[in-house]
């Protein structure tokens, strides 16, 4: 069984819920990125995204911009971020999954991009600019590597065809809490409840939530309802403002924000990983 689909089928066995960090490869250099990944497993997540700079972020907000334009200006290659995952890979059980605009993808060749990245060692795939009227494809080349592939689904998308996208995902559906760009938030916003009830009843597919999410009660309020929770800008701040501190204070700041995320989630089996 793909690794991803290993780790819901145990949360959904045992209650619990998954934490997704997500991290830019190469920030503050891709030497870090094995070791946030082992760090991010020691402290709670059961998954991570991994966000491969690209010159044009889609959705992202300024400090994932800002941390993707430091990995790219330090002359960060994709091949490095392949060989990163697969350096950590035989050392962690977390499901590990690609955050990458599908320009890229189209310019390596979408049989060898996720071929090769799935070699190395990812489990899955999120492309952020991918329409639901281009995935069968992907879904496909995705599934024959043994691999998913999560798509996106705005909340000002009609439930009909939210329902659609979630049923042409795998793994998990990736459900964006707020219209706009990624970036810390005091509160989630009204009616997210709402909007994963109604989708629940049109799907069974995992559902995980990003965008906004900064706090152990947001961590909280989402996984009552979703399956899943993805914290992105929080983290990738507390990272990019310690770039000039050492590897320890960057890998221990890291750690101890996980770890109060995860304290959010529900309390019972510590959360799982699935080989």
């Amino acid at each position: 069984m793909n690794r991803i689909l290993g780790i819901f089928e145990q949360h959904k066995s045992n209650g619990s819920r998954a934490l997704m960090p997500f991290i830019t490869a190469g920030d503050p250099d891709i030497e870090c990125l094995p070791e946030l990944i082992r760090v991010a497993e020691q402290n709670g997540a059961s998954l991570c995204e991994i966000g491969v700079p690209f010159s044009d972020p889609i959705a992202d907000g300024p400090v994932i911009q800002e941390s993707m334009t430091h990995a790219l200006d330090q002359g960060l290659r994709l091949e490095q971020v392949f060989e990163a995952i697969a350096a950590v890979r035989p050392e962690t059980s977390l499901g590990i999954v690609a955050m990458v605009s599908f320009s890229i993808v189209h310019r390596y060749g979408l049989r060898d991009f996720i071929n090769k990245a799935a070699d190395s060692g990812f489990d899955g795939f999120i492309f952020p600019d991918l329409p639901l009227e281009a995935a069968q494809p992907v879904q496909q080349a995705a599934r024959e590597a043994g691999t998913t592939l999560s798509l996106l689904i705005a909340p000002t998308t009609p439930l009909d065809r939210a329902a659609e996208i979630a049923r042409a995902s795998s793994g998990f559906a990736y459900i964006v809490s707020r219209a706009g760009i990624t970036g810390e938030q005091d509160q989630l916003p009204p009616g997210l409840e709402e909007r994963l009830q109604r989708l629940r009843e049109h799907t069974e597919i995992p559902l995980a939530v990003g965008f906004g999410v900064s706090k152990p009660a947001h961590v909280k309020a989402i996984t009552d309802h979703a399956e899943g929770v993805i914290v992105g800008s929080a983290l990738v701040r507390r990272i990019s403002d310690l770039r000039q501190s050492s590897r320890e204070q960057i890998l221990d700041a890291a750690g101890a924000y996980i770890r109060e995320l995860a304290s959010g989630l529900p309390q019972g089996a510590p959360s799982p990983t699935a080989e």
